[in-house]
């Protein structure tokens, strides 16, 4: 377990403020923390950076102390586990994952709760968009090349893991490109895939953006496509694959604030009225433009967040089982 004071709401000084957050936070919180903020990842991946941007901003808004604690393992399963299992009192806290929430149910045969009645889901944060690279020396120069050849030759590409969410776009290229020799080669990470992309074992790699900014903008990757509606302000010669006949390859990997289900409506009202605000904080939002992660224009919040994580799991379970891809454990 990997602990971290983010800040502490206390002593004199925090303790002499008196406005409406510490008002509503002292209703809502019964006694002073710690908040556990969980990151169910390892440090320094998106989900702690996002964790540990946003927890000094809500510590100060609720006046609790709020810890992020990294729970990893089992692709995320195990430290959100640990969320729905706990108590509903307000002092554990999820920063919750797309790959746990909508991709693992999409394609594991079991899993240790339900992604949706066993939290408290209260806003979507920030969204991640899948991006597939190739490396600048490569022959593919656009979407359309790199289909055509998986047509009759074999093309191989990387991701992440079986039955992620990189490896389900990966497939749902291959079928709505009619590739069939589109081949998926698995590894236990973004990280060893990428070396092997640059070394050219592999010819292409499925990943979310937010690791690859750099590079591209560098100059050492080369992007074919990105999944927004719309092309990235920021990286403007990325076309998406909407606009390159793939329509149904326009999503991303959310991370969103959870909790426990039955949260008292006290503190479901704070936090999720809280989020938009965090969001908007000029350090916050900075640091989310930096890594092409950033929140919708119109907050997915409270009952909305649940009907778009019910509506994500029936899109990637019918693409899953169009592709025949099943986590067996």
């Amino acid at each position: 377990m990997k602990r971290r004071l983010v800040l502490a709401a206390g002593a004199a000084g925090a303790a002499a403020v008196s406005t409406p957050a510490w008002v509503g936070a002292q209703s809502a919180w019964p006694s002073r923390g710690p908040v556990r903020l969980i990151a169910q990842f390892p440090p320094g991946g998106l989900v702690d950076t996002v964790a540990r941007l946003m927890a000094p901003h809500l510590s100060q808004a609720i006046g609790q102390t709020v810890v992020v604690e990294n729970k990893p393992g089992a692709g995320g399963l195990i430290g959100t586990d640990q969320v729905a299992k706990a108590p509903a009192d307000g002092y554990t806290l999820l920063v919750s994952h797309a790959s746990v929430h909508i991709y693992a149910p999409a394609t594991r045969n079991t899993m240790p709760f339900d992604a949706v009645s066993d939290f408290t889901h209260m806003a979507m944060l920030v969204e991640a968009p899948m991006v597939l690279l190739v490396r600048s020396q490569s022959p593919y120069q656009s979407l359309g090349q790199y289909v055509a050849t998986a047509k009759t030759k074999q093309v191989r590409y990387g991701t992440s893991g079986i039955g992620s969410a990189n490896h389900l776009f990966g497939e749902l290229l291959k079928l709505d490109g009619q590739a069939p020799e589109h081949d998926h080669v698995p590894y236990q990470g973004s990280a060893p895939a990428m070396q092997d992309l640059l070394s050219g074992q592999i010819d292409g790699l499925f990943d979310p953006i937010t690791t690859n900014v750099a590079q591209l903008k560098a100059g050492s990757l080369r992007a074919l496509a990105v999944s927004t509606p719309a092309r990235l302000p920021a990286l403007p010669n990325i076309p998406t694959f909407a606009e390159q006949g793939f329509p149904s390859m326009t999503g991303s990997q959310w991370l969103g604030l959870s909790g426990p289900k039955n949260l008292p409506a006290p503190i479901v009202q704070r936090l999720t009225a809280l989020m938009p605000e965090i969001l908007a904080k000029p350090d916050v939002m900075a640091r989310l433009e930096d890594l092409q992660t950033l929140p919708r224009k119109a907050p997915v919040l409270g009952e909305d967040f649940n009907k778009l994580i019910r509506s994500q799991i029936d899109t990637w379970t019918k693409v899953a089982k169009r592709a025949k891809v099943e986590v067996i454990v």
